[in-house]
């Protein structure tokens, strides 16, 4: 058993991460990708199953994450299932490090697992867009309100108040599928022009299907644990240092600003309870489900002014050797989109900051390793968002 720390001064780390085989997975049930998920991130952690008391899963079974501990033989004492779409894990994350820091849990696996693609494939469900017509949304469900529509109308409101460019919008795509030729794991590595993204077929305007995410199989785990727990780990440890929360709106008539996304609030929240500033971060993970989510999201977490994004994702500022490193792995656009994808931004950041990335690993000036990184997940149509700063000292 670790040396015991008060829990007042407990610190908490990252101590393993993992992903499940990801992309095309047929013959694999969503349980068998968070087993596989689960298995590797205990074993990069080099820690005991017996150490983990804590359990973080949403999105499978009736009684996530019940149904999760069982297969997966685990009986914690702290659970959480919070789900609030694609910053679930971020959100989550938060959670559990207030636990570990209060002593209620010492080492909690937060672990995710889908088989979208195939179950789509395989006609074993349909795809759902519209989430729904109950509660709020059933005054927007019987119009056709899609969740790429949604998108789409912030993504034409942000042009219109700000000048954003279709061309712009498309620089993110690129720009991703660059980072993800690097990732022998992503699911398109053939890279691609903002022509191409331009040219596609249009989804819903102005995005066409390159401005989409992909959809994929795969799953991913992380393990969160007490500073105690270090001695004991295989690698050294990625500190959570700050982390915050927020949640805006379900009706698209109830959101104030379709150019602010809840990110404005939990990106200030969680940078100033790490201490630091934007400006200090090596490369940061965003949530993006759609070209827009990445533009947006590095404004509101003050990486430039509103308004400016467009202008500061043009020369290849997002790319691995570029000013601000974006999605390092190629991200829901090229790497991996199983449906909740926040959990991979924080498995792709702690490698980062590892320096295990391999050909996509972002070296700073002087060839450094990156020290400070930010994870932001961001659910639903911009309601709910998650934000985590990780670094290695």
């Amino acid at each position: 058993m670790p040396h015991a720390i008060s829990a007042a001064t407990r610190k908490v780390a990252v101590l393993g991460v993992a992903l499940s085989d990801c992309g095309r997975t047929d013959g694999l049930t969503p349980y068998a990708l968070h087993a596989q998920a689960a298995r590797r991130a205990l074993a990069d952690s080099g820690l005991d199953k017996s150490v983990v008391d804590g359990l973080a899963s949403a999105g499978l079974g009736t009684l996530a994450p019940v149904e999760v501990a069982e297969y997966l033989g685990l009986h914690p004492t702290w659970t959480d299932s919070t789900s609030v779409g694609g910053s679930t894990w971020e959100v989550m994350a938060a959670h559990a490090v207030d636990a570990i820091a209060a002593g209620h849990a010492n080492a909690v696996l937060l672990v995710y697992g889908s088989t979208a693609r195939a179950d789509l494939k395989a006609n074993r469900r349909t795809a759902n867009l519209s989430f729904g017509g109950r509660g709020p949304l059933q005054f927007e469900v019987p119009y056709g309100h899609t969740l790429v529509a949604k998108y789409a109308m912030a993504a034409r409101r942000h042009m219109h108040e700000y000048g954003t460019s279709a061309e712009q919008l498309a620089e993110v795509a690129v720009q991703a599928r660059a980072n993800a030729v690097r990732n022998p794991d992503a699911m398109y590595r053939t890279p691609i022009t903002v022509e191409d993204v331009l040219s596609g077929p249009l989804i819903a305007d102005p995005f066409t299907k390159l401005h989409c995410c992909i959809r994929s199989d795969g799953g991913c785990a992380v393990l969160l644990a007490a500073e105690e727990y270090v001695a004991d780990a295989a690698k050294a440890p990625v500190w959570v240092l700050g982390s915050g929360t927020a949640i805006s709106h379900a009706s698209m008539s109830e959101w104030p600003d379709f150019t602010v996304s809840p990110a404005a609030v939990s990106g200030r929240l969680a940078f100033e309870r790490a201490g630091v500033r934007p400006e200090e971060i090596d490369l940061a993970e965003i949530y993006d489900a759609f070209t827009y989510m990445t533009l947006v999201t590095l404004e509101d977490l003050g990486f430039c002014a509103k308004g400016e994004g467009g202008a500061f994702v043009e020369k290849g500022r997002l790319l691995r050797d570029g000013e601000l490193p974006v999605n390092t792995d190629g991200g829901g656009l090229s790497a991996c989109h199983p449906g909740m994808r926040g959990l991979f931004l924080l498995v792709e950041a702690v490698r980062q900051l590892r320096g295990e990335a391999g050909d996509r690993q972002v070296r700073r000036s002087g060839g450094r390793l990156p020290e400070l990184a930010v994870a932001s997940g961001t659910g639903g149509w911009f309601c709910s968002s998650g934000t985590v700063v990780l670094g290695r000292g």
